[in-house]
């Protein structure tokens, strides 16, 4: 059977491949390490696969029907999307799906009550180019993205998503491989791209957040966490660490609910709390 052998959530912003040089240089050397640690960690760990989950941006879908969950099930993904190219100074890329593990966590999902959109296609912007650019730099995996609905009500709760996570943590135990897995959530973690926060970074919000993982109290976070409490982490960009809660949740099913914060850096220049939770399941 397939192995979860780490989950992981992470910062997306664009601003650490766009405009990294307009913070000063020790938030510089700040984020690139907090990056580059990770990517030592991938490294080490070699996985064959990637399930990601992360904000959709409205990317691939209207505000009038936005999915809480979209599996993408296609055989080869490439990004980023051309409108995002110049801004996001991320050179093109593609990376392998994984058709039958995607259609198992759909199929598997439906069968345990969470039903999932599924798609052959979908658009990738910082979502997706971000982290891969720096913790998959060779793009040498299969990667199965999971868009999600964390900006239009109403969106899944955060109980919902430390569910989808134990899910996904099941149905992975259970496939028929000996792959192995990492379950990366990206987003978060302050930022309000284009709001009244959009240049303000809430770190004693961050730090809640991430101190919040580290105890791996499921049940505390579920209702701790209604969705307007991450709106004090910016109306526009709080709401993407529900993806996180996707990784804790699935972390909880291995056994191992405690995150260990990675690094954190509040970057104003970056317009984002960049930081990252770790899970080491292996």
């Amino acid at each position: 059977m397939a192995q979860l052998v780490a989950t992981l959530g992470i910062a997306h912003a664009p601003g650490v491949t766009g405009w990294i040089d307009r913070a000063p240089k020790s938030e510089q050397d700040a984020v690139l390490a907090g990056y580059a640690e990770f990517t030592r960690r991938m490294d080490e760990l070699k996985p064959d696969v990637v399930i990601g989950v992360a904000n959709d941006h409205l990317l691939n879908f209207p505000m009038s029907h936005v999915p809480d969950f979209c599996v993408g099930i296609g055989d080869q993904w490439e990004g980023p999307a051309p409108w995002f190219k110049d801004w996001l100074n991320v050179p093109d890329y593609q990376v392998q799906g994984h058709r039958e593990m995607g259609r198992a966590l759909v199929r598997e999902s439906a069968k345990a009550g969470i039903n999932h959109a599924f798609a052959e296609k979908l658009l990738f912007d910082d979502n997706w180019s971000v982290p891969l650019k720096f913790l998959f730099p060779r793009y040498d995996i299969k990667f199965v993205p999971i868009h999600m609905n964390p900006i239009v009500p109403p969106t899944p709760s955060s109980a919902r998503c430390l569910e989808v996570g134990r899910q996904i943590a099941r149905i992975v135990r259970e496939f028929p491989s000996q792959e192995r897995v990492v379950l990366m959530a990206t987003g978060g973690l302050s930022h309000d791209p284009g709001g009244v926060d959009y240049f303000t970074v809430h770190e004693d919000f961050d730090r809640w957040f991430m101190g919040l993982l580290e105890t791996g109290d499921t049940e505390t976070v579920a209702r701790e966490l209604p969705f307007e409490k991450y709106l004090e982490g910016g109306d526009g960009g709080g709401g993407e660490l529900l993806a996180w809660l996707v990784a804790m949740g699935a972390a909880a099913e291995a056994g191992r609910p405690k995150a260990e914060s990675v690094f954190y850096v509040p970057s104003v220049p970056m317009r984002c709390g960049m930081g990252g939770s770790y899970w080491d399941l292996s």
